[in-house]
Order: C-alpha cells, then sequence, then structure tokens
C-alpha cells in the first residue's frame, strides 16, 4: 500500500474519530510499527492494522449492533451485553469494504485486537499488545514493566496484557469476555513451557 493510501486513510479517520481517539490510534499505529521492527514482521502493514484497529469505534452501540446484524456478523452474548466489543469484528469488515484494504492479516488483526485469542499470529500479538501499551495510554498500572515486557518476550506481553484485561473487567462492572480469558490461559501456558524450558536448559 502507497504511502499515499495512507495519509488518505489518516484523514478520513481524523474527521470520523474523536480527537483523543484519533491521538491514541496514531499512538497505537507508531507503537506497532516499533514493535514489527523488532520482531521481524511487515511494519507497513503494522502500522496499517494500528491506524484501522479502532476505525468503527466512534458509533452508538446501537449502531454497531445494527451494522453488525446488516452484514451478517456474529455477535455473541457477552457481545450484547457489552456492544462496546463489537467495534473490533466491524473494525475489521469496515477496513475490508470501506478503506479497501484487501489484506485478511491485517483485518484478521483488527478483528482480534481487543479479546485476543490463542494461536495469534505475530501480526495479531502486535496488534493486541500496541493497544495497550501505546504512548498515550497514562492510566493502567505497572505500564513501564508491561511496555518492557511486550519488547522483551512477546508472547510473555500478550500474557500480562491480557492478564490485566481481566483484572480490569473484573473491577468493574463490564462483563469479562471468554475469548479474553481463553487468550490468557493458552498465552499463560505458553509462557510457563518456555520459562521451564530455558530452567532445564541451564542444568
Amino acid at each position: 500500500m502507497k504511502s499515499e493510501r495512507i495519509e488518505d486513510i489518516t484523514e478520513k479517520l481524523k474527521k470520523k474519530l474523536t480527537p483523543g481517539r484519533f491521538t491514541h490510534t496514531l499512538g497505537v499505529a507508531y507503537t506497532a510499527a516499533c514493535m514489527a521492527m523488532r520482531y521481524g514482521e511487515n511494519m507497513e502493514k503494522a502500522y496499517i492494522a494500528g491506524l484501522l484497529h479502532d476505525c468503527a469505534k466512534c458509533i452508538s452501540d446501537e449502531e454497531k449492533i445494527r451494522r453488525c446484524e446488516e452484514n451478517g456478523i456474529e455477535i455473541t452474548e457477552s457481545e450484547r451485553d457489552n456492544p462496546s466489543l463489537l467495534h473490533a469484528k466491524l473494525g475489521a469488515w469496515y477496513a475490508w469494504h470501506k478503506y479497501d484494504v484487501r489484506d485478511e492479516e491485517i483485518c484478521s488483526a483488527i478483528r482480534f485486537h481487543t479479546t485476543g485469542r490463542p494461536y495469534m499470529t505475530l501480526l495479531e500479538k502486535i496488534i493486541f499488545v500496541a493497544d495497550y501499551i501505546e504512548p498515550n495510554r497514562n492510566k493502567a498500572p505497572d505500564l513501564e514493566r508491561i511496555r518492557h515486557i511486550c519488547f522483551e518476550d512477546i508472547d510473555k506481553g500478550v500474557c500480562v496484557v491480557a492478564h490485566a484485561t481481566l483484572e480490569y473487567l473484573d473491577n468493574t462492572s463490564d462483563r469479562i469476555d471468554e475469548a479474553t480469558a481463553k487468550t490468557y490461559e493458552y498465552y499463560r501456558s505458553i509462557t510457563a513451557m518456555s520459562k521451564q524450558s530455558a530452567s532445564e536448559n541451564q542444568r
């Protein structure tokens, strides 16, 4: 995708998103590109996925539900209870149909950036953690440590971010999405196995 196309997407998003959401969006895009450089992922794909990850965020919950129903996008029980979660699925659809980003890897990274999932691709992992650690985030506890982990070990970063998300949801009235819990359990087991393997290799 040419730089002119990226500029076009950026200008459209600037008109669609609130100023705060647009600032966050740029932060995620830049962080994702940096992480892509660190882990050997395609930087342009990471930037575009970061740029579009919240493209369906700034519409009402009723509109999210209506658009999903109109376009055959499945809505889970937890998404009915918390329609804000639908911005990820709907955002992937928007990226493909409204922003003409015909790249399944990018759209999948947008699709799973909120809840994560077991067996994520590298690009999906990058957008999942970039959304949490981007520089404009400053309210979550222990961010400095979490940022360091994410750039040191991406799987451990996913585990830590998923755990932090679950803790946040547990302290609010929002229902915990089963996908996030599954993401945490899977990456907790992955990092535990890696830690055990490293320990055995040191013996």
